[in-house]
């Protein structure tokens, strides 16, 4: 397993940040001013876009696992990579904004976050269509938290 940090070409890997976050217009909003993270293990297994939003503050934009390859621990490995990387940044707060999945909520709090704050409709006011995930429609936006 190899994770390498992407500096150019980003949009190349689209069609995998799309399972993590479903509009391309949104995607459009972090892509560029964030650090690209993609895993490798016998092909292209997961990507990760992590932002600074602030000093020491850094945030889990997108974190998507190629869908034949979840449950492997891919995505906790792209998870401790970026905390590492945070903190020798000299981060002290990683966040990361989620849906209210039974899906992700649990994989992140495995991860040791922690619930923050809630942006209350996110998902209806931001998206071109409904966004649903384990079943259900999300509506609010997540905010989990974790002290680095």
């Amino acid at each position: 397993m190899e994770i390498r940090r992407v500096e150019s070409g980003k949009w190349e890997y689209l069609p995998l940040l799309l399972v993590g976050d479903e509009q391309a217009d949104m995607i459009a909003r972090y892509l560029d001013r964030g650090t690209l993270l993609a895993l490798y293990d016998g092909g292209l297994r997961a990507v990760c876009v992590v932002t600074e939003e602030g000093p020491g503050v850094f945030e889990i934009k997108n974190l998507a696992v190629e869908p034949a390859f979840h449950r492997r621990g891919y995505g906790r490995a792209m998870v401790e990579q970026v905390v590492r990387d945070c903190r020798a940044a000299g981060g002290t707060q990683l966040l990361v904004g989620t849906g209210d999945s039974p899906l992700t909520l649990p994989f992140y709090h495995a991860c040791g976050f922690r619930e923050h704050h809630r942006v209350p409709d996110f998902f209806l006011q931001h998206y071109d269509h409904p966004i649903c995930e384990g079943g259900r429609r999300l509506v609010d936006m997540v905010y989990l938290s974790m002290e680095l």
